[in-house]
């Protein structure tokens, strides 16, 4: 798995000038090649679990825009070990949840952020996020060897194109649930699924980090972001009322039927058919209104699509 060297475990303020994440001023900044050693860390994260062991690969996670979404995920990474290092926000409600998710850890400008991370969590609405990827490459924001990862559903890797320019690794990791901004959200994503974009080395660095936040990943092809963006769009707006069609109801005959008819009139389709329908799936069977025994017939008739 690639990996970004990780943090050294010192406090932010206490770190060398000459590279703020405290890798020295010869490091190179790049991913680890697959196989090498990954330094470990010498403390816990924020947020982690009382008497957690160091993380084998302790990244230094910096969110912008932590929000609902980001400060969540953010309190997720921590538990699973990983040191938060910094985050920016602008609201005053965002501010509070810094304190209650993420205490201790400094809020600081975007710029700043980038400099103490290693993952980069862009958290912001789906609107802004193509200006604020822009905005950070065009100011000089420190990048190159960051891993640099949004939560949109909407956006796949296109819209870090700039950052990735300037030596960002790009990912894609969209949770699919609703974030209320109340506490217990950060337990509400056991088991949800992540909608998964990365380019084909990274794939198993964001696999990983989406299993340590709690969540099943779901790999979603670039070009299919659009159409998995579309069939979610509702059920994210309206809830779990919105589900509709065979998957929510389990009727796996009819699954299996689309599944054959895209096999000929549309092959490319079926990964993408099969990644929605579980995803629908999941939130049906959590809802309640999917039964189990229908649940399982279904995913017996997405195992066997071809991926």
């Amino acid at each position: 798995m690639l990996i970004p060297p990780s943090g050294t475990g010192e406090d932010w303020n206490e770190m060398s000038n000459d590279d703020p994440r405290g890798h020295g001023p010869t490091a190179s900044p790049g991913p680890v090649p697959p196989g090498a050693a990954v330094p470990r860390g010498a403390g816990v994260s924020p947020g982690a679990a009382p008497g957690l062991a160091p993380h084998p690969a302790r990244l230094s996670v910096g969110v912008v825009g932590a929000g609902r979404v980001g400060s969540v995920l953010a309190a997720a990474l921590g538990r699973a070990g990983h040191r938060i290092a910094a985050v920016s926000a602008v609201s005053d409600g965002s501010v509070r949840r810094i304190r209650r998710n993420l205490p201790g850890v400094p809020v600081l400008a975007p710029d700043q952020v980038l400099a103490r991370a290693d993952l980069v969590l862009l958290t912001v609405p789906d609107d802004v996020l193509p200006a604020l990827v822009a905005g950070l490459a065009s100011a000089g924001a420190p990048m190159r060897g960051r891993l640099l990862a949004h939560a949109s559903g909407r956006h796949g890797l296109a819209v870090l194109e700039p950052a990735v320019r300037r030596g960002a690794l790009p990912l894609a990791l969209h949770p699919v649930m609703t974030f209320t901004g109340r506490p217990d959200d950060i337990d509400k994503l056991a088991g949800i699924c992540f909608g998964v974009t990365a380019p084909e080395p990274l794939q198993p660095a964001a696999e990983a980090l989406v299993v340590e936040m709690g969540g099943e990943p779901v790999l979603i092809a670039e070009e299919l972001r659009d159409l998995y963006h579309a069939a979610l769009d509702n059920a994210l707006r309206l809830g779990d009322a919105a589900l509709t069609g065979p998957v929510a109801r389990g009727d796996a005959d009819t699954v299996a039927s689309h599944i054959q008819a895209l096999r000929t009139a549309s092959p490319e389709a079926v990964a993408a058919y099969v990644a929605l329908a579980r995803l629908t799936a999941d939130r049906a069977l959590a809802a309640g209104s999917l039964a189990a025994a229908d649940a399982q017939r279904l995913l017996d008739v997405l195992a066997g699509a071809p991926q």
